[in-house]
């Protein structure tokens, strides 16, 4: 069976390399997500995140660092924030694409403060709708397409919205640009393994905040 042009890698991909930046991403974030309390304001967040990633050693970014605080939670990628200050209730999500190993990592999770219910439901149904598409996709030929469908009828049935404009997209050996900047969510096919980042962004608008989980498909 013939390769995609969206699925081809460069001559110094290494899986092994790439699952090693991967899980270095993760770590990273999980132990940022630590740091932040109640008070700090999202751009003293963004400088923290700046300098942890500056420490971690990576070669560059591929993409440009998002931390996203209470509202600014809804915003896509590309949105500007407003000033805001975390508070004792709250929501925050980190969004990072270092490169190490001369391969991208991605990854990004969103984080509760306090205790309120609607918000832990709400991070939570982010990784609720990425792993059970994720598990879809082990199970049926679904394609990209399919696979943002399904994703947006789970967010329905938790009372909650998708973002299609945060749809996925491929990572591998840096750049993975100049393969393909293809979108996961408009892929008329089965993406393979460990080659695609499924991103799952849900907004309640009536609480007027979202979350954000995304990881590789694997």
């Amino acid at each position: 069976m013939s390769i995609s042009p969206h699925e081809f890698t460069g001559e110094q991909f290494n899986l092994e390399d790439y699952l090693r930046a991967q899980e270095k991403t993760r770590q990273l974030v999980l132990e940022f997500s630590k740091k932040l309390h109640p008070g700090m304001t999202e751009a003293e967040a963004k400088v923290l995140l700046e300098k942890s990633l500056d420490d971690s050693g990576l070669e560059k970014k591929w993409h440009p660092t998002k931390m996203r605080m209470g509202p600014n939670t809804k915003c896509s990628f590309r949105d500007t924030s407003v000033e805001y200050t975390l508070t004792d209730n709250d929501i925050f999500f980190v969004d990072i694409g270092p490169v190490y190993y001369n391969h991208e990592g991605d990854y990004g999770e969103s984080f509760v403060v306090g205790n309120n219910p609607r918000l832990k439901h709400l991070a939570d149904a982010s990784k609720k709708i990425f792993y059970a598409t994720q598990d879809v996709w082990r199970e049926k030929n679904l394609t990209g397409k399919e696979l943002y469908e399904f994703a947006t009828n789970e967010a329905e049935k938790l009372n909650l919205r998708l973002n299609t404009n945060m749809y996925g997209h491929r990572v591998g050996d840096f750049p993975h640009a100049v393969h393909t900047q293809a979108k996961l969510g408009g892929l008329p096919f089965k993406p393979s393994p460990n080659l695609w980042i499924l991103e799952i962004h849900v907004i309640d608008d009536e609480l007027n905040r979202g979350a954000f989980f995304e990881d590789v498909l694997a």
